[in-house]
């Protein structure tokens, strides 16, 4: 099992670009400490974030269709009632991986997003942890 797990961590961490559901312009908040590392770590990455029109100096996208370019990997902290449509938003926009971290998963979500043929990191270890966060 933790093969499996590692082998879609490395899957999604090759992928790119990136977004994040759920990018939060207060910077104490996951969803803010996520968009945080994957920009600490050089990779392309695009917040998500309906109510914000920035987020850490990068100009953030009211939802995953309206990006400029096709995030294939999507790291989603939302809570798990929202990350339902977010499955759903990332499948039509074309997403192959999705990542949804502690606290943001729910049974339907993962069975939905593994039934539209997604890579799914659910109920496992949180990205901050994996990459490598400095606050």
């Amino acid at each position: 099992m933790a093969d499996a797990v590692q082998q879609k961590i490395e899957a999604f961490l090759a992928s790119g670009p990136f977004a994040v559901v759920g990018a939060s312009v207060d910077r104490a908040k996951y969803g803010n400490k996520v968009l945080r590392c994957f920009q600490q770590h050089g990779k392309e990455v695009y917040p998500i974030n309906p109510r914000a029109s920035e987020v850490e100096g990068q100009r953030a996208y009211p939802s995953l269709g309206a990006l400029p370019v096709r995030a294939k990997a999507v790291s989603v902290i939302t809570p798990p009632a929202i990350t339902e449509g977010v499955v759903r938003e990332a499948a039509a926009a074309g997403v192959t991986h999705i990542w949804m971290q502690p606290g943001a998963e729910s049974e339907a979500a993962i069975r939905a997003a593994e039934s539209l043929g997604m890579s799914v990191i659910a109920g496992g270890p949180c990205i901050l942890v994996v990459m490598g966060y400095r606050d």
